[in-house]
């Protein structure tokens, strides 16, 4: 993996999703991203196919809500956050291999107006327990 630098400006969960909101910051008035870690884009290998939630779907913190296929499995996506989503990111849809290449940037997979928060890990806190 090229780049193993987990960005310190969002918050983690245990399932390798990232959300764009600071750590311990409360909830934003305003829509947020979400996408899977470079540990588990890694781990994925090169994607293939994307399943993400519908644009007006509600989404629960911790229950399924999507999938993102690899050549080598199918993985679960696990929102890290409630709320309803207001964004999906076409052009990972139609080329699942940003994710991969640009997983903290081009490569986010949905944006969600956040009702609450899931259980979330801070980078250092998403650092240790992914190298466990």
């Amino acid at each position: 993996m090229a780049d193993n630098t987990i960005p310190d400006d969002r918050s983690y969960t245990e399932e390798h999703e990232w959300v764009l909101i600071a750590p311990g910051a409360p909830l934003p008035a305003t829509p947020v991203r979400v996408g899977i870690t470079s540990v588990a884009a890694a781990a994925l290998g090169d994607l293939v196919f994307l399943d993400l939630p519908e644009v007006g779907a509600t989404i629960t913190a911790g229950e399924t809500c999507g999938e993102v296929e690899s050549t080598k499995t199918v993985s679960e996506l696990y929102p890290p956050v409630s709320g309803t989503v207001t964004a999906v990111n076409t052009t990972a849809v139609d080329d699942p291999a940003l994710v991969t290449s640009d997983p903290y940037g081009n490569g986010w997979l949905f944006e969600v107006q956040p009702t609450a928060a899931g259980n979330l890990l801070t980078a250092a806190e998403y650092a240790e327990k992914s190298e466990a």
